[in-house]
């Protein structure tokens, strides 16, 4: 006689129980987030080097064009004895600096009045430019419209002015008989020295803070001609 057989016990459903499922759900869950935080975090990271970035450059840019606007400052020929009415080539009234230039470094098609101000109320470090002119009738008004500009704010016509950077304060000083000096000090002012263009120019800038380069910088910059070299 054959022994009994035991009973067949119930087989265990393939797959996952709900409880694991849930289990997974929630680990893929977390991982989710955590990869979205790593790449937000990495894109913020891009954009905050990509703004610096552009902020150094711009500044970079910004002082190319100064160190240019003074390279292609205008040397009038010496009157004597000095002339009032005679074109000025550089003049720094403690606010604004206008420069007499030539136009892309080519004196015969012309000149311009390039001007640098800061204004008081949002501290804007701003450029302005003159459209070309040939004709002292043509400069004198120039001149005068960069003045305006600077007080007003208004750019006049065929002119352009633009925001550079934000500062909180700047100054100029000039190198001449061997001595950085104020220009507007009395010393310089009672003397002949006025009609007499700086071997140097020191530009002394406290740029304001949240911008890519911030607190006080110096820029100097070197007549081409100093020294005797061309």
């Amino acid at each position: 006689m054959r022994p009994h057989a035991p009973p067949p016990q119930g087989r265990r459903p393939s797959g996952f129980t709900l409880v694991e499922v849930l289990v997974a759900l929630s680990i893929m869950a977390v991982i989710a987030i955590m990869s979205w935080r790593a790449i937000d975090g990495m894109a913020r990271a891009q954009q905050t080097t990509d703004e610096y970035t552009d902020g150094v450059l711009s500044l970079q840019a910004a002082l190319g064009q100064w160190r240019a606007d003074l390279d292609a400052m205008m040397v009038w020929p010496a009157t004597t004895p000095p002339s009032p009415a005679a074109p000025v080539s550089l003049l720094w009234d403690g606010r604004m600096l206008r420069i007499t230039r030539s136009v892309s470094g080519n004196a015969a098609a012309g000149v311009e009045v390039a001007a640098w101000t800061r204004r008081g109320g949002d501290g804007a470090w701003m450029r302005w430019q003159s459209a070309p002119v040939q004709t002292m009738a043509a400069w004198r008004a120039a001149w005068s419209a960069a003045a305006n500009w600077s007080g007003a704010g208004a750019s006049g016509a065929n002119a352009q002015a633009v925001t550079v950077a934000h500062a909180l304060d700047w100054q100029l000083q000039y190198f001449r008989n061997n001595a950085w000096t104020n220009p507007l000090s009395s010393a310089a002012e009672s003397s002949t020295q006025t009609d007499v263009l700086p071997d140097a120019v020191r530009l002394l800038i406290t740029l304001a803070p949240g911008q890519a380069i911030s607190g006080l910088l110096t820029i100097d910059w070197i007549r081409p001609t100093f020294g005797g070299t061309p």
